[in-house]
């Protein structure tokens, strides 16, 4: 029988969170026990720094051209002909999702056999007064608040706390037993199906946690271990808007601003706290695994959709360029050797989200659809010296602070499309990106070669962004491309099929 696969995400969790990475705080013991039972990339990004547009480039192995997804949108629906679930559940596996899905509509199963759901808070989903598609109000048929209800009483709900869920600058413990948090939740339901799954056939599980995502609410013990820590203060670059005359920061679901430091440092502590509980929580679906007798027969996966900027150059949440919001976790395990990785290693080359539908597929030999434009990246896992991709693309709409980024991991541009304002980072120097190399005359051959090769990325694309020699700077942008919003039941375009169609 083939191997079982367990893929592990979590929203919103920065790429440098992780003990095993030396971070100065964060402590994360199970997390690097998968490392070392595998491979840890360091160079990891998610495109497209939002939950929707990056479960995509998950789910199906294509770049956000492919997917069509190229800013966050809700209410479009997922009509991929090839999934990573479906491309599993042809090949004979059991295949189950737990946790969030982030689709449309939200019950869509994308391939799985059957999904456990909890989104978190969906506006689309939870206003009453714009959801009139249904008589009864269900919360778009998640499944853990009826869950909760039913535990803690028919009042409970997700906003008790009094936390919204894109507050990145306030933080509260927990307030019902740690058993009723979700991150708990999604493991307890995910145990329930190492129990519940057809033995015949070998598993793929999608293990999907809200959290640290907001609402920051760890539960207290967690948020104990951080809360009285000297913890970090983010970095500020050269560049960054230092003054807040409107007060923004002052707006608990802020983007930017100056934020009272001890709001910043309580909102830190629970961030942390939450990534912890996490980690606890995976540690215990591991030993949960090695008591059913599949611990050692599963390759285990795990990464965000994307990061949280937590306050670097005074930035909050995500959708940007920067390591914060757009570098994220990645870790190939293989805790039975199963793969002969070369295990306990780092890879510095540059990967994306769109290499994990190729990459478990190769793990357990199943085809690779021709539409994934992602990598298995297995054969870095065996040779330093594999041929891989120069550099990877991103970008998001973002109203006037759309932009598009290339890096490679060492040096990152990014373009402001409505502005035409440049950014070049040497991330090798300068991690942190304290100093913009753009306007410096030692670096303009440098500027000039990652501004060709964006060029080359966007020619040919329906926004206009280039004529193939430059870049045009105020080009209306989109979240979804035409051929997203025009695709047919049975699936889009893929990028070699887009880029054909917008030149006819």
């Amino acid at each position: 029988m083939k191997p079982n696969v367990l893929l592990i995400m979590v929203d919103q969790m920065r790429g440098d969170c992780l003990s095993v990475l030396d971070h100065p705080v964060v402590d994360t013991p199970n997390l690097d026990q998968l490392a070392r039972n595998g491979v840890l990339f360091k160079n990891t990004y998610t495109a497209t720094p939002s939950c929707v547009p990056a479960r995509a480039a998950v789910l199906t192995g294509m770049s956000q051209t492919g997917t069509g997804r190229v800013g966050y949108q809700d209410k479009v629906p997922w009509n991929y002909e090839h999934t990573l679930a479906g491309e599993l559940t042809k090949a004979g596996y059991h295949t189950q999702a737990i946790g969030k899905m982030h689709v449309y509509p939200a019950r869509n199963l994308v391939g799985f056999h059957n999904i456990v759901l909890h989104d978190g808070y969906l506006h689309y989903n939870r206003f009453k007064h714009s959801n009139l598609e249904t008589e009864s109000f269900n919360y778009g048929g998640d499944d853990y608040v009826p869950w909760l209800k039913q535990q803690a009483g028919a009042q409970a709900d997700l906003i008790d706390l009094g936390l919204d869920c894109n507050a990145s600058t306030v933080a509260r413990p927990w307030h019902l037993p740690e058993a009723m948090h979700p991150t708990n939740w999604v493991v307890t339901q995910s145990i329930d199906f190492l129990r519940r799954r057809d033995p015949s056939k070998p598993f793929f599980l999608k293990m999907s946690f809200v959290r640290p995502h907001p609402p920051f609410d760890p539960p207290q013990v967690f948020f104990d271990m951080y809360k009285d820590l000297e913890l970090p203060d983010p970095p500020v670059g050269d560049w960054a808007e230092t003054e807040d005359e409107d007060k923004s920061g002052f707006n608990p679901v802020t983007s930017t601003g100056i934020v009272p430091k001890n709001r910043l440092k309580r909102a830190q502590a629970a961030y942390y706290a939450l990534i912890t509980h996490i980690d606890y929580q995976i540690g215990r679906f591991l030993m949960a695994m090695e008591e059913h007798g599949v611990l050692n027969n599963t390759v285990i996966l795990f990464c965000s959709d994307h990061g949280e900027l937590l306050g670097d150059h005074h930035l909050f949440r995500k959708s940007l360029a920067y390591e914060g919001s757009a570098k994220v976790p990645f870790i190939l395990s293989d805790p039975g050797n199963l793969l002969k990785l070369k295990k306990n290693q780092i890879v510095d080359e540059v990967i994306e989200l769109r290499d994990i539908m190729p990459t478990l597929l190769d793990a357990v030999n199943v085809d690779i659809p021709e539409c994934v434009e992602g990598r298995s990246v297995i054969p870095l896992c065996k040779d330093a010296q594999a041929d891989w991709r120069e550099y990877i693309h991103g970008e998001h709409t973002l109203g006037e602070k759309s932009h598009h980024y290339v890096t490679d991991g060492k040096e990152k541009y990014i373009w402001y499309s409505q502005t035409g304002e440049e950014q070049l980072f040497n991330l090798e120097h300068d991690a942190k990106e304290l100093t913009n190399l753009a306007n410096m005359n030692d670096f303009a051959h440098r500027l000039q070669l990652w501004r060709e090769r964006l060029i080359g990325e966007l020619n040919g694309r329906e926004e206009g962004f280039t004529d193939g020699n430059r870049l045009i700077i105020g080009r209306k942008t989109k979240a979804c491309l035409d051929h997203l919003l025009s695709a047919p039941a049975n699936g889009v375009p893929t990028k070699r099929e887009f880029r054909t169609l917008s030149k006819n």
